[in-house]
């Protein structure tokens, strides 16, 4: 800018030309309009005679329309590139190391006709049968048997590379630093949850090592009982409902949804259902409008937009983090006072904070208020959602196996007869482990994972342009032939008898938790936690599908029966 002051006032002097002035004109219209504006300015300013000049208005006029225009073309280009010329660069550049996929459709890429199908296939329910991946991914599935395993689609200019190579899929779940977590895709996801879920490089290690604690198996022995307490509560009210008749149809899933909350709630904050029943609810809304979020295009800033759904979402995330901030607080206030920690999620964690601060003597290696308040949002949303759908669908598949029900019965009244389930009965309940594995082999709660690479990076013999999204369609690569066999769409738990890796050999091709260094911390935590409800559910009740039970598996982020679950229960 310096420059440009200097050439003008030669100007005015009389030590300068015209040429000059289109020079640094024309050198500064790329940088935006702000410079045009100020060149200007300081024409207006600094001299007054420069303007009584009329070939010196008439060249300032020409320079400024010129500027415009060459803002106008440039800010075009920019555009043309991004919506245009830059995605049929990368398709080109895909397809020329010999993969295929769907073809760049202008800004929307693949999304119009991802929604169209997604829509279709949930206006009515289909046939009883485990091959569900049609139905719950129907585009994504569509592609992978059309273009083969490796392939590509698009979510906006943005392209998507579909790996269903275990090999390559170790590499990715392995190498977290290169292959990170999809990121500035659609940010109302990150007003759901963030925390650990969401947190990169560093910033995650600082927080895993902080929230490890949390869930180690001897933390979580403690939280038994109140697996205990919240599932006795359920199971009294299902036998409310069936004293009155001999067997009773019950929707199982809004109460499986109710105990799972509850549990979380108890376990993480010492709180009851009643207590978080406004963050349950509130979250569940939040989660359905982010999900119709995801399946359109997202326009960059569109978030600050005053919509009523934008609104409502921004709304809904105050409201849960000042509930969560209310609670946290409290627990500050009372830590402050002397009283003994508590042995619940939020109390571990913040021990585990404090001491982690303590031991560096710098806040700056511990977590904020605001980044405990995200994990505690995760804590809610993570823990509700996993346990609840894994229990749903393990009751669907034994009312439909009840010869897997009788076997799991057996076990759990040779495990504890007539007492109450214990930590160390549960862990050896080798049937329904063998059950859950299949149910969540069969309904993955996360039906894929998506990573983002920033810069072109090798994976396997592909070379991949930087803003590439990677997807595994773990669904999909649970219900592939090739690695589980022709029988891979029967319910057959005898599959895992000597466990995932034995029948795997070894392969990364089972992720109902995710892989690598980033599986999932929770997963201990959900699975003794369900392990609990079931022998307890076993214990009381048989069950069977209802004949008005319809099959229609659906995605609300995770995995869940669109229709509910009609079980006809009867008491034990």
């Amino acid at each position: 800018m310096v420059v440009v002051w200097v050439l003008i006032r030669k100007l005015n002097r009389g030590g300068g030309d015209g040429g000059a002035v289109v020079v640094v004109l024309s050198a500064t219209v790329c940088c935006g309009v702000t410079m045009v504006v100020v060149v200007v300015s300081a024409c207006f300013k600094r001299s007054k005679t420069f303007f009584l000049v009329p070939e010196a208005m008439e060249i300032t006029t020409v320079f400024c329309v010129l500027g415009v225009a060459a803002i106008f073309l440039f800010n075009l280009w920019r555009i043309s590139n991004r919506l245009w010329f830059k995605p049929k660069k990368m398709e080109k550049f895909l397809k020329d190391q010999g993969l295929k996929g769907t073809p760049y459709r202008f800004m929307y890429g693949d999304l119009k006709e991802m929604t169209r199908m997604m829509s279709e296939a949930k206006s009515k329910p289909m046939n009883l049968t485990h091959d569900i991946a049609p139905r719950v991914l129907p585009f994504y599935h569509k592609s992978i048997t059309t273009f083969g395993k490796n392939c590509f689609t698009w979510i906006g200019t943005n392209p998507i590379v579909h790996v269903n190579e275990p090999s390559m899929i170790r590499e990715l779940l392995a190498n977290y630093n290169k292959f990170q977590k999809a990121r500035g895709v659609n940010p109302f996801v990150k007003l759901l949850v963030k925390g650990l879920l969401d947190a990169e490089g560093d910033q995650w290690v600082k927080q895993r090592k902080i929230i490890n604690p949390a869930f180690h198996m001897e933390k979580l022995k403690h939280m038994v009982p109140a697996f205990y307490v919240s599932c006795n509560e359920m199971i009294e009210k299902w036998e409310k409902v069936v004293n009155t008749e001999s067997s009773c149809e019950v929707d199982v899933w809004p109460y499986l949804q109710a105990f799972s909350s509850d549990v979380i709630s108890r376990t993480a904050f010492g709180s009851s259902y009643e207590e978080g029943r406004k963050i349950f609810e509130l979250q569940r809304e939040q989660s359905e409008l982010t999900q119709k979020a995801l399946t359109s295009i997202y326009i960059p800033g569109s978030i600050f937009l005053p919509t009523k759904n934008n609104k409502r979402v921004k709304d809904i995330n105050r409201q849960v983090r000042d509930s969560i901030k209310n609670i946290i607080n409290k627990r500050l206030v009372a830590m402050k006072a002397g009283e003994a920690s508590h042995d619940d999620l939020l109390g571990i964690l913040l021990d585990s904070n404090y001491n982690e601060i303590k031991q560096h003597e710098a806040s700056n290696f511990g977590l904020s208020i605001n980044e405990v308040i995200e994990e505690c949002k995760l804590f809610y949303f993570a823990g509700q959602e996993t346990t609840g759908n894994m229990l749903v669908w393990t009751m669907i598949l034994l009312g439909q196996h009840t010869d897997w029900q009788i076997c799991a019965r057996d076990e759990v009244l040779h495990v504890f007869g007539d007492k109450k389930p214990h930590v160390d009965g549960l862990s050896h309940l080798k049937v329904i482990n063998m059950i859950f594995n299949e149910v969540l082999r069969l309904y993955s709660p996360i039906v894929f994972l998506r990573r983002l690479i920033h810069e072109e990076t090798k994976l396997g013999n592909l070379t991949l342009p930087a803003g590439t999204l990677i997807q595994i369609n773990s669904l999909i690569l649970h219900h592939d032939k090739d690695m589980w066999g022709d029988d891979v769409n029967e319910f057959k738990p005898e599959r895992f008898s000597e466990g995932v890796s034995k029948f795997t050999k070894g392969q990364v091709a089972y992720l109902p938790f995710g892989g690598g260094p980033r599986i999932c911390i929770g997963q201990n935590f959900a699975i003794l936690e369900a392990k609990m409800a079931l022998a307890m559910i076993l214990k009381r009740f048989s069950f069977e599908l209802s004949s008005s039970y319809s099959h229609a598996p659906h995605t609300m982020l995770t995995l869940q029966p669109q229709f509910g679950a009609h079980l006809i229960l009867y008491k034990i």
